[in-house]
């Protein structure tokens, strides 16, 4: 597990955990439904937390790779198990409407090579290569969206 984690946690969550003296860290160890009691909070936020826990224990993946799963309907590794890096891939760019930086799709190969063989001391740039030669040979989708991540409202200054 990594040494920090962001779990995106509201100031009440925050104030919450500061009152029963818990910290942060000690969330990691609590499945959704104790997530819940602790925080007060609903089913689905405390599957949130729990997903962003589970999600970035995945060395080099982040905060915005994990919200990127949640967002799209993952809570689990369980329900990404055995599921094409590609796909996934591809699947999130529609999901937001425009293509994604290269480093994305690294991120989600990545993730399936951890799903199906744990910690083997990779990160996402180990997975370049791979990615290169297989959009080498097989290119982008034809429903590909052309406008870039850049280009998205969230990321326009």
């Amino acid at each position: 597990m990594k040494k920090s984690i962001n779990l995106l946690l509201t100031a009440e969550e925050k104030a919450i955990l500061r009152a029963q003296k818990t910290k942060i860290a000690d969330l990691t160890g609590f499945a959704p439904d104790e997530i819940a009691m602790i925080l007060n909070a609903d089913t689905k936020r405390a599957k949130e937390i729990n997903a962003l826990i589970e999600f970035q224990s995945i060395p080099s993946l982040g905060i915005n790779f994990a919200t990127e799963l949640i967002q799209q309907g993952y809570y689990s590794l369980k329900q990404l198990e055995g599921k094409d890096p590609v796909e996934l891939f591809n699947a999130f760019e529609r999901h937001v409407g425009a293509w994604a930086d290269p480093c994305v799709e690294d991120s989600y190969r990545l993730l399936a090579h951890y799903i199906k063989h744990g910690d083997t001391g990779k990160s996402w740039w180990h997975f370049t290569a791979e990615r290169k030669a297989y959009r080498g040979q097989h290119g982008f989708p034809e429903n590909r969206p052309t406008k870039a991540w850049y280009e998205l409202p969230q990321y326009k200054k």
